[in-house]
């Protein structure tokens, strides 16, 4: 699976254990996910294009540079709230679209329930954003609903996947770059990663 990047970072290591950990309380649980979004969205956003300016300093003009493209982060409702503040801290100019979707419990498929994208997604770097890649029906629903909408240049980012997940995103969105803190080892009979973190938007809204 070539489009799945596992960024490797000892700091990333330290915090997915906190989040892993199942005694970790609501507001460590919640705080370290902000740290290892904000790890994880430097690298995803290092591919963004840039364009030279002139700027004047203090002491003479030189050479400067700004970004060359808009960036739209959708986060996957509920839980995908949770990494927003990692990609805002760098791009607190982005613009923030939400998707609600939720997986039913029976067949595992996804089901939709709310859309509001900015507009002209086409012009725009898209990163969608969900803690979770589990069987990959949420993020696969969610990039399908977006290239509908016009949006060409997509990422996804998460804190966990599982193997069966990036496959099937990868077969259904080969053009998709997929980032993750981990690649676990496997789905369970109830589609649940394993060893994975348990249910994030319950862990983070505290719902469990």
């Amino acid at each position: 699976m070539e489009q799945v990047i596992v960024i490797d970072h000892p700091l990333l290591k330290r915090d997915l254990t906190i989040l892993r950990r199942r005694d970790t309380a609501r507001g460590t649980f919640r705080t370290t996910l902000s740290n290892v979004s904000t790890i994880l969205a430097y690298e995803v956003l290092r591919s963004l294009h840039v364009k030279t300016v002139r700027v004047q300093t203090p002491l003479e003009e030189t050479e400067g540079h700004v970004l060359d493209e808009g960036v739209i982060v959708v986060p996957i409702l509920r839980a995908g709230l949770g990494m927003i503040d990692g990609f805002i801290r760098f791009l607190p100019e982005a613009r923030v679209g939400h998707l609600g979707m939720y997986r039913d419990e029976t067949t595992h498929e996804p089901v939709d329930y709310y859309s509001n994208i900015p507009s002209e997604p086409e012009k725009h770097r898209v990163i969608v954003v969900d803690p979770m890649l589990a069987t990959g029906g949420s993020a696969i629903g969610a990039i399908s609903h977006l290239k509908n909408l016009g949006a060409t240049r997509i990422v996804f980012c998460c804190l966990v996947a599982a193997p069966e997940g990036a496959a099937a995103l990868n077969t259904a969105h080969p053009d998709v770059r997929i980032y993750t803190a981990s690649l676990d080892r496997e789905l369970d009979a109830n589609a649940y990663i394993r060893p994975g973190l348990g249910d994030a938007g319950d862990r983070i809204f505290g719902t469990a």
